[in-house]
């Protein structure tokens, strides 16, 4: 089996937590991760002032190569996110093949607003499942519905990228991962 490969994307504004638990899970993984800067630079400023240095910058990744597209929340980092006009046309792309996507807190309203949560089951942080359009909003802690995986916030984070694991590989590896990481 080929190593998978995640691109987790950073705006500005972006939750660290959520971030750096999803980088740091998928790589015990054995998952590649790819972290992608959606700003001209970098260096990403968090939400709560932290800084990341990001691998790539949004317009030198190849997609091709890339498994899954990851959405961290935070704000304004998801509105950010959402405002990024070749980021969303290749998650549309990702889903018109029913490629994986994943987005915890606030960022499943990007997903929301290009309409791909029609008819899926969905969380998101509260307060923002209005922007979760056609989604069965199910208020658990992470969903995996078709294609997409969401969740609701930095503290699921974890239990998130976990979940990935799970999507991408299987349980048993997200249980023995849980299980070394002490995840109760």
């Amino acid at each position: 089996m080929s190593m998978k490969t995640v691109a987790v994307h950073l705006a500005h504004g972006f939750e660290e937590i959520e971030a750096i638990s999803i980088i740091d899970v998928l790589r015990r993984a054995e998952i590649k991760v790819i972290m992608v800067s959606v700003v001209n630079t970098l260096e990403v400023e968090g939400s709560h002032g932290i800084k990341v240095v990001a691998d790539q910058i949004f317009e030198d990744v190849d997609y091709k190569k890339v498994d899954m597209i990851v959405l961290p929340g935070g704000m304004p980092g998801s509105l950010n996110l959402d405002k990024h006009e070749g980021l969303r046309k290749q998650i549309l792309a990702f889903n018109k093949n029913n490629k994986p996507l994943g987005a915890i807190c606030a960022a499943p309203l990007v997903l929301g607003n290009l309409g791909i949560l029609e008819g899926k089951k969905a969380t998101c942080y509260p307060g923002f499942e209005k922007y979760l359009t056609g989604a069965e909003i199910t208020g658990n802690p992470a969903v995996i519905s078709g294609n997409i995986v969401t969740a609701k916030g930095a503290g699921v984070a974890i239990q998130f990228a976990l979940k990935i694991v799970e999507f991408l590989i299987n349980k048993k590896t997200a249980c023995d991962l849980a299980k070394k990481m002490e995840v109760l």
